[in-house]
């Protein structure tokens, strides 16, 4: 998941370190091209933290499977246990029962009547067959559904055995590439803000830009919002409008995307998924016509991105390293989906 996003994203992320080739290019002269050289690396690296993002949910989904399987042994272990302990406890009786067959035992009605001196005798001995016949059946079916619980515990315990092996072997797996994407990501970080140090002033307010776009009114917006989850999140994040981006933060000081998206919905009581790609699966899938302020929207085929919808096509976000918490125009990115939680 996260590798096959990470490679080949090195050699575009060290476009722009310092002692690179790359930095001696004549086009860091040029402030558009250096403005767009910075959010290309930006964007390799937003990408990279949201699947890191997903691959720590990953992470934590295995490492509850391992958990989860190995109290079912621990379980199963006990059950098996008691199964064994059960079955010894009759097995005295069965071999007794066996033996006495095996020695030529008479324990029916016909041997009674044969050996009786009276009748009084073979009542007695009747009885006495009854009771004996009544215990020799319950023992041995006590035995058999212990030995059935025996081999019932016993095969329960293998397979939950296997199944915590393999958990804890994914769980393993996931944590080394978990490890990787780290590594992978603060490259990646460490070429963005050694291009953003070479950026002007000028061409750093550029980067910035405005917090709102022309025309937004939050005092009207927020007016007019209905009453819900969702325009509660939205009102929450307008508070953190100017706040810095910075990736794998969740505020309160600094954001990334999704960050600011848990952010503003845990002020209301409600807990998102850290990352875009696990936000686009929960709540209820919105059609782009039918957005209203709150909802969750989400950009690019990889869903890499997310917001806020702030309305009039607009969405609340952490856009990018050196831009902070802002309200842009939604026709600036791909749009992909949309969720209302």
């Amino acid at each position: 998941m996260c590798t096959a996003l990470a490679t080949g994203m090195v050699s575009l992320a060290l476009v722009g370190l310092p002692g690179s080739t790359a930095a001696a290019d004549p086009v860091v002269d040029n402030p558009t091209a250096a403005l767009e050289r910075l959010a290309d690396l930006s964007r390799e690296s937003e990408q990279t933290t949201e699947a890191l993002h997903n691959a720590q949910i990953d992470l934590e989904s295995k490492q509850t499977a391992a958990r989860d399987a190995e109290a079912r042994l621990a379980a199963d272990r006990d059950a098996l246990d008691a199964a064994r302990a059960r079955l010894e406890e009759f097995r005295p009786t069965v071999n007794k029962l066996v033996a006495a067959s095996y020695q030529g035992a008479r324990t029916n009605r016909l041997f009674a009547v044969m050996t009786s001196d009276s009748p009084q005798q073979l009542l007695d001995q009747m009885s006495a067959l009854d009771a004996i016949s009544t215990d020799t059946s319950r023992a041995v079916a006590q035995f058999r559904q212990a030995a059935s619980d025996a081999r019932a515990a016993a095969d329960a315990s293998q397979v939950s055995a296997d199944e915590a092996r393999a958990a804890s072997d994914q769980a393993k797996l996931v944590s080394d590439e978990l490890q990787h994407e780290q590594s992978e990501l603060q490259k990646q970080i460490d070429a963005v803000t050694a291009a953003f140090d070479r950026l002007t002033g000028a061409e750093r307010a550029q980067l910035a830009g405005s917090t709102f776009p022309p025309g937004f009114d939050a005092g009207r917006i927020l007016a007019d919002l209905a009453p819900g989850a969702g325009s509660a999140a939205l009102q929450a994040g307008l508070t953190q409008v100017g706040k810095p981006y910075s990736w794998g933060a969740t505020g309160p000081d600094a954001y990334d995307c999704s960050g600011l998206v848990v952010w503003a919905y845990r002020q209301i009581g409600k807990d998102l998924p850290r990352s875009s790609q696990a936000q686009a699966q929960g709540g209820t899938p919105v059609d782009r016509s039918q957005l209203q302020p709150g909802d969750v929207v989400l950009f690019y085929d990889d869903v890499s991105h997310v917001g806020i919808y702030a309305g009039d096509g607009n969405v609340l976000h952490a856009s990018t390293y050196g831009t902070p918490v802002k309200v842009d125009s939604m026709a600036s990115m791909p749009f992909h989906g949309a969720r209302r939680y």
